[in-house]
């Protein structure tokens, strides 16, 4: 118990605070059509937006919760507040935040990350984004970077065009409901043969107790285009749940490439159920970074379907869970087209009882001749009360298919752990080293900020876990 203590202790003091501030809209708990057209009414959204809501709304009381997975019969849909803003309108000018607001993201270093040396940054805070902001030179280019709800308001046509095409609200319980409720989120096009040579990013934040946060990204990269997107997630520590459930759409046209990196920390009071999933049309590249450290409770899957010849899917993902977490996540390749590839690359840790589970899917439909894919799984557990499992599932119609699949499950040594020492190391920073060591292929694909700052958390995780 000393042990989830100093590590909660640690989160909190660097991001588990919380603003004693009241919203100034907030929906009351429960979930009904009446919250739905209140949302929307706030919103002034078009009627055919409302319409998509009220929908996925029905479609979502009628499926039943998952059963296949992490245990979510806890959830209750009725005590949680679905709507939540600090502030009635948003800014591009960080002067013009609220000061409890700019306080908040000034701890988490937004501001800072800004002007070193991203593109673009959003900061949403609860339901509403309430800072944006892109540099003159991307704007210039024509590169859309802004929040959701205003896409709808000023890009209609490519907001309808793809909202809701690459995952259908019907797709699953949690799409649905965020179909039904969903606020904030980034709307992201790049324009055709443009390069975004810097990464733009997304903040997102629960403050709220008892909250359901409920993004809605789009991202469309046209013809021949590049672009980096990352996105970061902290929320207080309650004694009473919240829940996160996304869903992320990205249509990677021809010859582009899209890289989506995702640090998520939650506190240990958090469901973090999200959905998403990338359109990878002729020769276009989609890459997946994705980090779960925190959450009582992870299920994502990022997903690539490789629509067209020449696609590529890049999936790379590491989950840590201490006690009292189960991550489950893993990835999805579909294999659409001949002549694709994918690779997914899974790494785990688990600790203090943890568990953490890998769920991936690999595809190749009939038709989609020299499907090139690999799969790599590696889990390290850390003591013996914790848990690894790996449930990969694989629907190869191709025989002339090349496909690897290779699953490692191990502990830390004690001869390491005693090489380590014997060169001046504690036991607990030979710990960690050999944890950051097993992860090195994650964080050598972030930028450097963001690398020092996963190796941090690592190493907030590991304080008091070993003596």
């Amino acid at each position: 118990m000393e042990e989830i203590l100093q590590i909660n202790k640690g989160y909190e003091e660097k991001y588990g605070f919380k603003d004693d501030v009241e919203s100034t809209i907030k929906t009351q708990k429960g979930l009904n059509e009446d919250v739905i057209k209140e949302i929307s009414k706030y919103k002034k959204e078009p009627s055919w937006m409302i319409e998509f809501r009220l929908k996925a709304y029905g479609i979502f009381k009628s499926k039943p919760m998952p059963q296949w997975g992490a245990n979510l019969n806890e959830i209750n849909f009725d005590e949680i507040i679905y709507y939540a803003s600090p502030s009635d309108k948003k800014s591009n000018s960080w002067e013009d935040v609220p000061e409890y607001v700019k306080k908040t993201f000034d701890k988490l270093g937004i501001p800072e990350a800004e002007r070193k040396f991203l593109g673009g940054v959003g900061a949403q805070y609860d339901s509403e984004v309430i800072y944006h902001n892109l540099r003159k030179d991307l704007e210039e280019q024509g590169v859309i970077f802004t929040d959701m709800d205003t896409a709808v308001q000023k890009y209609p046509d490519l907001v309808k065009k793809y909202f809701g095409k690459i995952i259908p609200m019907g797709d699953n319980k949690f799409a649905a409901l965020n179909s039904a409720a969903w606020s904030g989120g980034s709307f992201i096009y790049v324009p055709p043969n443009i390069d975004v040579k810097v990464p733009l990013q997304a903040y997102f934040r629960i403050n709220t107790k008892n909250f359901g946060q409920f993004e809605r990204t789009l991202i469309i990269a046209d013809k021949g285009s590049k672009v980096h997107y990352i996105e970061g997630c902290t929320a207080p520590i309650y004694s009473s749940d919240s829940l996160h459930a996304a869903v992320v759409e990205i249509v990677a046209l021809e010859g582009s490439n899209v890289r989506y990196t995702t640090i998520q920390n939650w506190s240990p009071n958090v469901y973090n159920l999200v959905t998403k999933r990338a359109f990878a049309y002729k020769n276009a590249t989609v890459e997946w970074v994705d980090g779960n450290l925190g959450s009582k409770i992870t299920m994502k899957y990022p997903s690539v379907f490789m629509m067209e010849e020449g696609a590529k899917a890049n999936i790379l993902s590491v989950a840590f869970a201490g006690k009292g977490q189960h991550q489950d996540a893993g990835a999805k390749a579909i294999h659409l087209a001949p002549n694709t590839t994918s690779t997914i690359t899974s790494k785990s840790i688990c600790k203090d009882g943890g568990r953490t589970s890998y769920r991936g899917l690999l595809q190749v439909a009939k038709g989609s001749t020299k499907v090139k894919a690999n799969v790599t799984c590696d889990a390290l557990i850390l003591d013996e009360i914790s848990r690894s499992d790996t449930y990969p599932t694989m629907k190869i119609h191709e025989q002339d298919s090349s496909i690897t699949h290779e699953a490692n499950v191990g502990k830390v040594g004690e001869d390491q752990l005693f090489y380590l020492m014997c060169r001046g190391l504690s036991k607990a920073e030979a710990m960690s080293m050999i944890i950051l060591g097993f992860i090195e292929q994650f964080t050598k694909e972030l930028p450097m900020d963001y690398a020092i700052e996963l190796n941090r958390l690592i190493q907030l995780e590991m304080e008091g876990s070993v003596g």
